[in-house]
């Protein structure tokens, strides 16, 4: 009987100890490592004493990777699924474009409805995962299970003091400091809830541009004069103050929650979506910043802090996505039964970080994936996966790069350029070949005899690369001449080639097949 009395004391705990739990994820945006003093990379600090206070509390993640960009990032987050699974590849409205996300994709919010009708469910700021029109579209967020959504739909403002806020729907102009506002709104709609627990989906635009001077009781930069002339000649100053803003607003909504005694009971998860712009990167190579599948573009500030972290001040080198947060998230509240839920047509990437804040785990993965699509594709466009040492670049116009991240973490010596070692040889195998199976289609890898084969043939045609014209001594007009891309679509086919322009085509890797000379495929490079 003691023991029987036992066990029921033991379960009832457990339950009553997810149904008090809270979760709060904060995306602050277009933030990269190189700001943050608490990790290995940094190059300039800024004071931010209510995000380094996670530190104390949390597992402080030195390796977590993100997507280029926020629109991708987020639906990966919500979905727990790549890009290449949604769609959503690139910026929502952004140059190139992207795909919206689907919304009958499977979400955070939806999982957590059905594992717990009273779990409260908001998303307080940013979207970016629709256009603002139709009009139906405003209730997107909504119908993909929040509660409530409350804040700017697009993704970059016009000002942080003169912008448009949708409220369930419905629009109303905002001169309130827009990160001051973000975390208004939530401590309005967190007061409503009594003592439900909640998933806040807390979304800042800070620090992304418009670069701009905040108010002066939210930073310390008092030499700042905020002209036109000043921001554009010092945007990392100013990118600085706006993020401390945010470190300031952030300590505001610390102090609601313990107002509220809902502090303690709450898991806090901090991440940058993407890295950092090319007018506030810190490298000296600004097209592998933001938008980019290299480190820099990529790898983000990730800690979770709270009541289910054990042994906390921990520093974790394990291999995380964003995408893991899905997971992650659904486990902090306890709901093992959610895989169950998910159709086989729709694939879960999602591991969850779990095991590693209850330290009975240092890994949940043994590679990171990332990715970057446009509907109007370019040069930047690709996939990436890394190992712990290794990491594989593969851009969609047919490069391929290899690095070692522990001794080139700036990526700046492409292995391929030389030869590989036996070990290197290895690793560029295993994720070439892991790249494959995750894509589920072909050989990810110029890596077969036959391109080897095409790679090496010698010719003389000119230049190569070339930009627009393709020449050559022995072309003659009795020859037909067939061009294709690295997927073998058939741009060209016919003579006379040499007075063709294909100035219009993407830059990348084409073919061409000479039909009188047997055999013969000649591999180009268009610069």
């Amino acid at each position: 009987m003691r023991k029987l009395v036992l066990s029921i004391f033991t379960i009832v705990l457990s339950y009553y100890s997810y149904s008090q739990r809270n979760v709060v994820l904060i995306i602050a945006d277009d933030l990269g490592t190189d700001y943050l003093g608490c990790y290995e990379d940094y190059k300039d600090t800024v004071d931010v004493p209510n995000i380094r206070a996670l530190l104390k509390k949390g597992v402080r993640f030195s390796n977590a990777m993100s997507n280029p960009v926020c629109s991708s990032t987020r639906s990966g987050i919500l979905t727990g699924r790549y890009s290449f699974r949604t769609g959503v590849g690139g910026i929502v409205g952004g140059a190139g474009g992207s795909n919206q996300l689907d919304t009958s994709e499977i979400t955070i919010p939806r999982l957590l409805k059905k594992f717990n009708t009273n779990i409260a469910k908001a998303n307080i700021g940013k979207w970016h995962l629709h256009q603002a029109t139709p009009a139906s579209n405003l209730l997107n967020p909504n119908k993909m299970g929040y509660d409530h959504f409350e804040g700017p739909f697009i993704g970059q403002l016009p000002s942080f003091t003169n912008w448009t806020k949708y409220t369930n729907g419905v629009s109303s102009n905002v001169t309130t400091y827009a990160t001051t506002e973000n975390v208004n709104n939530a401590v309005s709609w967190l007061k409503q809830q009594n003592s439900k627990p909640f998933f806040l989906w807390l979304a800042f635009n800070a620090p992304h541009a418009p670069y701009h001077l905040p108010p002066a009781n939210l930073h310390s930069y008092t030499t700042l004069s905020g002209t036109t002339l000043d921001i554009s000649k010092n945007p990392k100053s100013y990118f600085k103050a706006m993020l401390q803003a945010l470190d300031h607003e952030i300590g505001r909504f610390y102090d609601s929650l313990k107002k509220m005694n809902r502090y303690d009971s709450t898991d806090f998860i901090f991440i940058g979506d993407n890295g950092n712009t090319i007018q506030t990167a810190q490298i000296t190579n600004t097209a592998k910043a933001k938008g980019t599948v290299y480190q820099y573009g990529v790898h983000v500030p990730f800690i979770i802090a709270g009541p289910s972290v054990v042994n906390p001040g921990r520093k974790s080198d394990a291999l995380i996505n964003t995408t893991d947060i899905f997971a992650t998230v659904l486990d902090l509240f306890g709901d093992k039964s959610w895989p169950t839920l998910i159709p086989s047509n729709k694939p879960v990437d999602s591991k969850s970080i779990f095991p590693i804040l209850k330290n009975t785990s240092t890994e949940i993965r043994p590679w990171q994936f990332c990715e970057n699509f446009k509907l109007t594709p370019d040069s930047t466009d690709g996939k990436a996966m890394r190992n712990k040492e290794f990491k594989l670049i593969k851009l969609d116009y047919g490069k391929e790069e290899f690095y070692n991240l522990n001794t080139d973490p700036d990526e700046l010596n492409d292995l391929l350029k030389g030869n590989l070692s036996s070990i290197e040889q290895t690793n560029f195998n295993y994720l070439c070949s892991e790249m494959t199976k995750l894509i589920g289609k072909g050989s990810f890898c110029n890596s077969s005899s036959d391109i080897k084969n095409i790679v090496d043939q010698k010719s003389d045609i000119y230049p190569n690369p070339f930009h627009s014209y393709i020449r050559s001594e022995s072309f003659t007009d009795r020859e037909i001449y067939e061009l294709t891309d690295c997927v073998g679509q058939i741009l060209f086919t016919g003579k006379n080639i040499e007075l063709q322009n294909f100035s219009n085509l993407p830059n990348g890797i084409y073919f061409l097949k000479i039909s009188n000379k047997k055999n013969q495929t000649i591999k180009l490079l268009k610069e």
